[in-house]
């Protein structure tokens, strides 16, 4: 019996064209970084990619007004986004290559156009995201060599809802 392989077209699954609702596997998320160094947007997949983590670091402020009886008061005042992302390094791949060659960037040239598309359609996008590489091939003599980040952002990122 002949097997057919049937393309999938990961970016319109995670784009929520499938029906998209409920719960879902974490790979329908997906992330893109501006492959051009030269400022003309090139938005493409990272191959490879297998986990990721989110961290928020919310600035809250706090203070124990009279009138409050001695009840603390609150206000978030800032806010920032890292995402940590571990993959397998995929020489070639635009979306791979980017994130590498940025290992050997310091200041404003380690800085790219990042975005992270949600399995709704959302799409949130960090310009001029800090992309800190924390590990490029090193590993076990047997094992696949790593490609390990983080994207933190770099201002208020702009948020796409899914249409």
């Amino acid at each position: 019996m002949k097997r057919m392989r049937v393309p999938m077209d990961i970016q319109k699954f995670a784009s929520g064209d499938a029906g998209t609702s409920g719960v879902y596997p974490c790979y329908t998320n997906q992330f893109q970084i501006d492959a051009s160094a030269s400022g003309t947007a090139s938005m493409v997949s990272i191959a490879d990619c297998e986990t990721f983590g989110v961290s928020f670091d919310n600035g809250i402020e706090e203070w124990s007004p009279f009138d409050q009886e001695g009840w603390g008061r609150r206000l978030m005042t800032g806010k920032s986004v890292t995402i940590s992302v571990t993959a397998k390094r995929n020489v070639g791949d635009p979306g791979n290559d980017a994130v590498a060659a940025l290992a050997w960037k310091n200041g404003r040239s380690a800085e790219r156009d990042f975005q992270w598309t949600f399995p709704d359609g959302t799409v949130v996008k960090f310009e001029s995201a800090v992309i800190n590489v924390t590990n490029i091939g090193a590993g076990d003599s047997t094992a696949v060599a790593p490609l390990e980040f983080e994207v933190m952002s770099n201002g208020k990122p702009i948020v796409t809802p899914a249409a």
